[in-house]
């Protein structure tokens, strides 16, 4: 019934259909789905001038990446059309900035609300007693600088050595030295004259 609705309002405006894109047996609230993954690359490389669907929950049902794709398809010059509910993001249509300002707030609005619910979980999951965050290693620091500098390690097979990611290592080393070198920077004081000021 979709189909046949849209191929009609294409058809009563002359259009010339630029193919369908129909996702069959996956959820609309899905971000990723096959056919809408390949309408988006399409309407990047510009082969088509505009976008219609019957309901504009049939292109997506978060908010976010609702608005997340309207700016996409904004930014690659393609219009949008919600034939049943009159959404027109054409930019001769005076409510289209309004409409996608509104999509951008609720957005924002979601966004925040996924925030503080996250943060509510990790303080209620802290108050439990459960660790979050990465776990802590524990290792001689002074022992990746004597590897690295005296024996000349690579960073992985100090890592090796002593049972800790390579990364790990490698920013452990530069916190040493960094704290070495400013141990041993002294510390000056004295009147700043103008020419030592630069603006």
């Amino acid at each position: 019934m979709q189909l046949r609705e849209l191929r009609e309002y294409i058809a009563r405006r002359d259009w010339k259909s630029g193919g369908e894109y129909v996702d069959t047996g996956f959820s609309g609230s899905k971000a990723s789905r096959p056919a809408l993954d390949r309408l988006m690359a399409d309407a990047a490389q510009h082969k088509f001038d505009c976008i219609v669907v019957y309901k504009i929950d049939r292109f997506g049902r978060s908010v976010l990446h609702l608005n997340q794709q309207l700016a996409a398809l904004t930014s690659f010059g393609v219009r949008f059309i919600a034939t049943s509910q009159s959404l027109d993001t054409d930019e001769k249509n005076p409510t289209s900035r309004l409409l996608l300002q509104i999509l951008a707030s609720v957005a924002e609005f979601e966004r925040e609300m996924i925030r503080e619910r996250t943060l509510s979980g990790i303080k209620a999951a802290q108050a439990a007693g459960k660790i979050i965050g990465r776990p802590k290693r524990v290792f001689r620091r002074d022992e990746v600088v004597r590897l690295r500098d005296e024996e000349g390690l690579s960073w992985r097979a100090i890592g090796k050595n002593l049972n800790i990611p390579a990364m790990t290592a490698l920013d452990s080393y530069r916190t040493v030295c960094t704290e070495t070198v400013l141990a041993e920077t002294p510390i000056l004081s004295g009147k700043r004259t103008k020419k030592n000021v630069a603006a």
